[in-house]
C-alpha cells in the first residue's frame, strides 16, 4: 500500500472523472474519488468515494489528505452550450471556489502534481467566428476574450496554476479539452454535449421522422472520444509541461454532418429542423494538436464516427432501460 500511487480526482461522479478512474485503477493505483454525487450509470471503482462540497474550503483540505501524489481536479459546475450560456454567475462563482480552494489545500497537503482541465471555452471568440475556423494554437487564447462566466473562469484559474508555480514551484499541469464524448456521460437534461444530445434525439425519433438541431448546423465543432481523453489526461500528468495544452482531435465537423453520422449508426434517415433561435455558441471551434504531438509524441486518434458506435447504441439502450424507448421495431445501433 505504501508504495502505490495514491491518487485524487476530483469531479469523480461525473463522467470524465468516473472514466479515468477506472483507468489508474486498472494501473494499479489507490484512487480517491471526490464529489457532490456518486456516478450515475454504474458503481466507482474507487478506492475511497467522499462526497464532498468542494467549494467549502474545509473539504478541500479534507480530499487532498492522507499522502496524496497527484491530484486531477475535474470537479467544474459546467454543461452543454444551453447551460453554460444561461448561469453566468453559478457557475463562475462555483467553479472559481472550487479551483482556488483545492489548488491551496493541494499546495498544503504537499501534493506533488495537481492537473487543472480546462476548456476551449478559454479561446477568443473573434478567432472562432467562422465555420471554416483555422484550427486553435494554445497561444490563441491571448488577447483575452473568453466565452462568458465559464470561459473566464477556466482562463483565470489556468493564470491561478501559473502563479503557483511561479510563487511556490508547485508543480501544475493545465489541460484544454475540446469536446468529450462517450458512454456513461450525461444525454438529458440541459448539461449533455452535442453528441449525447443528437443521439438522444435520433434514438428516440422513428425513421423519417423530424429532429430539432440548434442553429443551421453550419457550425463546426471537433469531438474527442473518451478513451483518447482519458491517455491523454494520464500523459500530461506525467510529462514535464506545464503550459496549457489542447486535447481534442482536429477532425472537424458541422453539426449537420454530426447529425448523418449519428443516423448512419442508427440506421435512421430523419429530416433535421433547424432551430435557428437556439443557442449554438461559437461559430466555429477545432484543436491544433502541433504542441501536443511535440509535448507528448501522441495525439487523440479515434474517429468520430468508430466513437459514435460506441456511444450511440449505449444511450439507446439507457432510453429504453428508462421506459422512453418501448418500440421494439427501432433496432439497436447498427455496429457497421
Amino acid at each position: 500500500m505504501e508504495n502505490r500511487r495514491r491518487v485524487l480526482v476530483t469531479g469523480a461522479g461525473g463522467f470524465i472523472g468516473h472514466h479515468l478512474v477506472k483507468r489508474l485503477k486498472a494501473e494499479g493505483s489507490w484512487v480517491r474519488g471526490v464529489d457532490l454525487k456518486l456516478p450515475e450509470y454504474e458503481d466507482s471503482s474507487a478506492d475511497d468515494f467522499e462526497i464532498l462540497d468542494l467549494r467549502r474550503w474545509d473539504n478541500c483540505l479534507l480530499a487532498t489528505r492522507g499522502g496524496i501524489n497527484e491530484v486531477y481536479n475535474l470537479a467544474a459546475d459546467m454543461g452543454g452550450i444551453g447551460y453554460i450560456t444561461s448561469f453566468h454567475a453559478d457557475i463562475a462563482r462555483n467553479n472559481i471556489l472550487i479551483n482556488a480552494h483545492l489548488l491551496e489545500a493541494s499546495r498544503q497537503n504537499d501534493i506533488k502534481r495537481f492537473l487543472f482541465s480546462s476548456s476551449a471555452c478559454v479561446y477568443a471568440q473573434n478567432k472562432q467566428k467562422d465555420a471554416d475556423v483555422v484550427p486553435l494554437r494554445e497561444e490563441d487564447a491571448f488577447p483575452a476574450d473568453p466565452e462568458p462566466g465559464y470561459g473566464w473562469e477556466k482562463l483565470f484559474a489556468e493564470e491561478l496554476c501559473r502563479y503557483y508555480w511561479h510563487d511556490y514551484k508547485f508543480e501544475t499541469r493545465i489541460v484544454r479539452f475540446h469536446n468529450v464524448y462517450g458512454p456513461l456521460g450525461t444525454y438529458d437534461g440541459g448539461k449533455e454535449k452535442a453528441p449525447a444530445a443528437i443521439s438522444r434525439k435520433v434514438a428516440l425519433a422513428q425513421d423519417g421522422e423530424d429532429i430539432e438541431i440548434w442553429g443551421d448546423g453550419k457550425q463546426t465543432r471537433s469531438f474527442m472520444y473518451v478513451d483518447d481523453c482519458v491517455e491523454g489526461l494520464i500523459r500530461i500528468m506525467a510529462s514535464d509541461n506545464r503550459d496549457a495544452l489542447n486535447l481534442g482531435t482536429d477532425e472537424l465537423v458541422t453539426i449537420n454532418q454530426l447529425v448523418d453520422l449519428v443516423s448512419e449508426v442508427a440506421a435512421k434517415r430523419l429530416v433535421k429542423c433547424h432551430n435557428l433561435q437556439g443557442p449554438q455558441g461559437v461559430r466555429g471551434r477545432n484543436s491544433d494538436n502541433s504542441r501536443l504531438r511535440q509535448v507528448l509524441d501522441w495525439e487523440p486518434s479515434i474517429l468520430l464516427k468508430q466513437g459514435l458506435r460506441q456511444t450511440y447504441p449505449w444511450i439507446e439502450a439507457e432510453l429504453r432501460k428508462t421506459g422512453r424507448l418501448t418500440d421494439r421495431k427501432q433496432a439497436v445501433g447498427s455496429m457497421v
